[in-house]
């Protein structure tokens, strides 16, 4: 069958994989910057949603637990392609990186000894450009004015100055009750979101993801069974981390080096991998399953282990489409989002700074190719994609200087 006859939902998912692969290939910096990708992408250059939407999508990703910057692309995928725009978003943005790092497992890759390469900085200082656009641009349309632009600055003061791992849902808390009892809610209308989900299958999503988390550990013990322990060590380390990315790494090393799965000098050697490739960093499980002995082959362990880490993502955005339009539409919740997204905007903004700024920029050289990257992400409108690869050239040009 010919691409122009398939099934339009089949079409748009096709569409949908391509989009996030080539995302999955460049996205390097980190959830912050990925959310500066993906709003380059699916918002200023595809228009699949405006730009309330999406902030309303990472606001709604950022109260839910998992990696964020996923979770928001599978929510993208679904509003255009519906439950299988979703997985192929995830399969597209995730399998870049999974692949590398099961690779990487097998030892056929020596990333670990490219740490200070200068490619490999050239991809930090780029992540800077990355979400300094996305802080700007955002920041026109979700703070635009006094009230909004002050509390997204109080965001930013509160997360540098109280950097704990509650600190920030309790700012997109905060800045939810400011909005509700401070904003008028007419003043960002959103176009209503296209849900893929019934009612009935969200409430499902919820019941199981729940039934899961209680009952994997039992029924693990009941049977005696090392596959169903191992994956509910990574279910449940996908469903108890708020923020992603290297806040599930204490997670993941508790679950794995002490039962004796791992070694902590190579679970340390995987991190190390995982710093130079692009997409979630959650493919990291990936690494981890194909490394553990006692499991059958490297590629199905690692592929498993992989799917129960993000599972628990699929299942909470799944449970909470049916009745984020709804919501959205209700007055005082679309005040308080209102001041959630400010809040989302002070996240942004105090994430430039650490850890994407600190990590990065540390000398006049990196300050000048940031600038440069920033230039032809904002002026020139280049491609993200070619500005990374433009990007990590002159990060390896320096560096042999």
């Amino acid at each position: 069958m010919d691409v122009a006859e398939r099934p339009r939902g089949v079409r748009q998912a096709i569409e949908v994989f391509w989009v996030a692969l080539r995302l999955g290939l460049t996205s390097f910096g980190g959830p912050i910057a990925h959310l500066g990708y993906f709003r380059e992408e699916y918002v200023v250059r595809r228009r699949w949603l405006d730009e309330a939407s999406y902030a309303d999508m990472v606001a709604l990703c950022q109260f839910l637990p998992g990696p964020v910057s996923s979770q928001v692309g599978i929510a993208v995928g679904m509003t255009r392609a519906g439950m299988l725009g979703g997985i192929a978003a995830w399969l597209g943005f995730t399998m870049p990186s999974a692949i590398a790092l099961i690779g990487f497992a097998y030892g056929v890759a020596e990333i670990g000894d490219m740490a200070d390469a200068g490619w490999l900085h050239g991809l930090k200082v780029v992540a800077v450009a990355v979400v300094a656009h996305a802080v700007w641009g955002m920041a026109r349309n979700l703070a635009p004015d006094r009230p909004r632009a002050t509390l997204a600055v109080l965001a930013a003061v509160a997360l540098l100055l109280w950097q704990t791992p509650v600190s920030q849902i309790a700012v997109i808390l905060v800045g939810g009750l400011i909005g509700w009892r401070m904003l008028t809610g007419d003043g960002l209308a959103a176009q209503p979101l296209g849900s893929p989900v019934p009612r009935w299958l969200g409430i499902a999503a919820i019941a199981l993801f729940f039934g899961l988390l209680v009952g994997l550990p039992v029924l693990a013990e009941t049977l005696s069974s090392e596959s169903l322990r191992v994956f509910d060590s990574f279910y449940r380390s996908g469903s108890l981390v708020f923020g992603g990315g290297h806040v599930v790494l204490p997670l993941l090393q508790a679950e794995v080096v002490p039962p004796g799965w791992i070694t902590n000098d190579r679970f340390v050697a995987g991190y190390g991998a995982a710093q130079a490739v692009p997409g979630p960093l959650f493919t990291f499980a990936a690494y981890l399953g194909s490394s553990i002995d006692t499991l059958s082959s490297r590629w199905l362990s690692g592929l498993f282990t992989l799917a129960a880490v993000f599972l628990p993502s699929f299942l909470l955005i799944t449970g909470a489409f049916p009745f984020w339009n709804a919501l959205r539409a209700h007055a005082p919740f679309r005040s308080a989002l209102m001041g959630i997204n400010a809040a989302v905007v002070g996240i942004l903004l105090a994430a430039l700074y650490q850890p994407v700024w600190t990590t990065a920029i540390i000398a006049p050289e990196d300050f000048a190719l940031g600038l440069a990257a920033f230039a032809l992400l904002a002026v020139w409108k280049v491609a993200p994609w070619m500005v990374v690869l433009l990007t990590a050239a002159g990060g390896e040009a320096i560096a042999r200087l």
